[in-house]
């Protein structure tokens, strides 16, 4: 499994759902890519210069809203992730997605 380091996050990428509630199939052209994912690591935090952990504000499987152009994608065992630093997560999602 991949651990990230300081203050770093793994992202694993939330399908967008192909039917609307009404139950009408959206086409693949027409969804839009949100930036959704599900964390699934996160490294111990960032450290200040006295030497102090600043830790980390999200936790494993919380639903997160990142930066489009911030995440380093990565391919490990057959499986894409992302990577993204704790600054670049906007938001924690409440709500099941």
């Amino acid at each position: 499994m991949i651990k990230p380091l300081y203050d770093r996050v793994l992202l694993e990428k939330v399908e967008v759902k192909a039917q609307t509630e009404s139950g009408i199939l959206l086409p693949e052209s027409s969804k839009e890519q949100p930036n959704l994912a599900k964390v699934i690591a996160v490294g111990e935090g960032k450290r200040t210069k006295d030497g102090t952990l600043i830790p980390m504000g999200v936790k494993v499987n919380d639903t997160v809203i990142y930066k489009q152009f911030a995440a380093s994608d990565v391919k490990y065992e057959q499986k894409d992730y992302l990577i993204v630093e704790m600054k670049d997560i906007l938001a924690v999602v409440e709500e099941d997605v």
